[in-house]
């Protein structure tokens, strides 16, 4: 079984054109991302893009990159770069978002152990308690619940569940955008159609669920910062600054 950590990247984001290529204390984005990757251990690690720019930055700093067709959706990128790389239906494929440039070493174990655990998980994913009151409220970060085995029920940008007082207040987590499939089901994921409640929500995961697979959710203990907009990158760029 191998494992591969494919890093979708685009260059025409809505809301930060350009962003893996943007200069984040003398490196582009997309080289802090890859070498946070590097720090998992694992040998194979590829950028997926479309743009010619950020195939030639990924391989002059010493990466790997592929390139594939335009596409909706990472998960789409991700489903045709691992194709073309010939990978097997059983081996594990690692979805790291391109605007995660402080993803923790540690967690590539915590987000792949499921799988490794129980052959009938086919996807998996990271949430993390959420601690204050503007995170669950903030419509932009994603809510998860949870079964009593870790999996998940319900990913909303709505705060759930609701809590209707008297009694103690539940736990809150939030989702952290990066995933694990079995190659084999991230072929069949990107020939679901959506539904109802993806198209709602705007969010692709829950197609997974409304088809009736299962989404194993490990929980880590901190939040990772990630570069949607300039905003965010500023701030990413002030926890850099030691760096």
């Amino acid at each position: 079984m191998r494992k591969v950590i494919i890093i979708p990247a685009r260059y025409g984001s809505t809301r930060f054109p350009g962003k893996p290529l943007v200069n984040l204390w003398g490196k582009p984005l997309i080289q802090w991302v890859y070498e946070r990757a590097c720090e998992s251990g694992l040998s194979e690690i590829y950028v997926a893009t479309d743009d010619k720019r950020i195939f030639d930055v990924v391989v002059g700093f010493g990466g790997k990159a592929v390139f594939t067709g335009e596409h909706p959706s990472g998960t789409d990128r991700v489903a045709e770069a691992v194709n073309i790389l010939g990978f097997s239906k059983e081996d594990i494929i690692i979805n790291l978002q391109g605007d995660q440039p402080l993803f923790p070493s540690e967690y590539f174990h915590h987000l792949v152990q499921p799988l490794l655990l129980d052959s009938q998980i086919p996807m998996a994913t990271l949430a993390v308690p959420i601690r204050n009151r503007a995170d669950l409220d903030n419509p932009n970060k994603v809510k998860v619940v949870l079964d009593k085995k870790g999996r998940a029920l319900y990913f909303s940008r709505s705060p759930i569940p609701f809590f209707r007082p008297p009694g103690k207040e539940p736990l809150y987590f939030k989702h952290i955008g990066v995933y694990a499939y079995r190659k084999g089901f991230l072929d069949e994921f990107v020939k679901l159609p959506q539904g109802d409640l993806e198209r709602a929500e705007k969010l692709e995961q829950l197609r997974a669920l409304e088809h009736g697979y299962q989404i194993a959710v490990s929980l880590v203990q901190d939040d990772i910062p990630e570069v949607d907009t300039p905003e965010d990158f500023e701030y990413v760029k002030f926890l850099t600054k030691e760096l």
